[in-house]
């Protein structure tokens, strides 16, 4: 039970916010080294954490800009959100990304990804030895969470596919056609391209996102060996899923996905598709649907 005290106007203001994912902190960052490579790891706490989570961005844009966007008028942060409703959020940059430097290959491949991804989980289990822990995955983040959750069962209570792009013709896209890394630039038309539906996001907010977004990944990460992803199997999945997506989300085919749904052994498994939403609906006015769908997955599997 939480413990009340006196507070003043400007605080009942703040915890009122908080309460609608409104909570204003900065992320700690962290260092969790991956077979001698360092993983930047961001972390926000609530104020009473009872259960973590591990945030697996998506192919081109690392964990801040993605997970924790603000604006002068919006809070855009999916970490701020979760934090409010009791979770330890923990959010990594894959190799390459954000705070997380290349290894001396230049490459990143799904294998290597989700081996640094079970690597943060065991990281995050020594930190959250007595709550559960669940793993979010955003589209191509949300294969690589699959992956680790048909290895590694045991590092979590549930995991969550949000935008899973599991269109085999689609997984050769990222794929770099280069024998040596390209490091090409990304562009302000990238950073605004997962943003499909009209009005779905504010003016300010796409811009805020274009801008964070170049200012962490001002390159793109170069992939490579994705037939790896070919390693994907519905019946690997046995611990409780969430499948989530917008109802506009262009890479997300519904037949492919219901077949998915029908094929996983986990009984515990949901289906949630956000209205008005598209790709990106962690930043856009629906977000807030995810993060109820998400509390109230966590919620259900915490109460089995």
């Amino acid at each position: 039970m939480r413990r009340w005290r006196r507070v003043t106007v400007t605080t009942l203001l703040l915890l009122a916010a908080a309460s609608d994912g409104w909570a204003q902190q900065q992320p700690a960052g962290h260092t969790v080294p991956s077979d001698g490579h360092p993983l930047r790891v961001w972390e926000k706490q609530g104020d009473e954490p009872r259960r973590a989570i591990l945030l697996v961005h998506g192919r081109t844009w690392s964990s801040l800009p993605d997970f924790d966007l603000r604006t002068d008028s919006e809070n855009l942060s999916f970490m701020d959100a979760l934090a409010a409703r009791d979770f330890d959020v923990y959010a990594v940059d894959l190799r390459g990304y954000g705070g997380t430097p290349r290894d001396s290959t230049g490459w990143n491949t799904p294998v290597k990804a989700a081996r640094d991804v079970t690597r943060v989980l065991e990281w995050v289990r020594e930190r959250n030895q007595e709550t559960p822990v669940f793993l979010f995955g955003w589209s191509l983040g949300s294969m690589v969470a699959h992956l680790v959750t048909q290895q590694h069962p045991e590092l979590i209570d549930g995991v969550i596919l949000y935008g899973y792009p599991v269109d085999p013709e689609r997984r050769g896209s990222i794929e770099s056609k280069s024998d040596t890394p390209l490091r090409r630039e990304n562009t302000a038309d990238d950073a605004r391209s997962d943003f499909i539906t009209p009005g779905a996001i504010s003016r300010e907010a796409m811009d805020a996102y274009v801008d964070a977004a170049l200012a962490a990944d001002p390159v793109k990460v170069d992939w490579k060996d994705v037939s790896e992803f070919g390693r994907l199997s519905p019946s690997g999945v046995t611990v409780p899923l969430l499948l989530v997506h917008g109802e506009s989300d262009p890479l997300v085919s519904w037949k492919v996905h219901s077949k998915l749904f029908t094929d996983i052994t986990s009984v515990d498994r949901w289906w949630v598709v956000i209205a008005g939403g598209d790709h990106a609906v962690i930043l856009e006015h629906a977000r807030g649907k995810l993060v109820k769908a998400v509390a109230d997955f966590v919620n259900m599997v915490e109460a089995r």
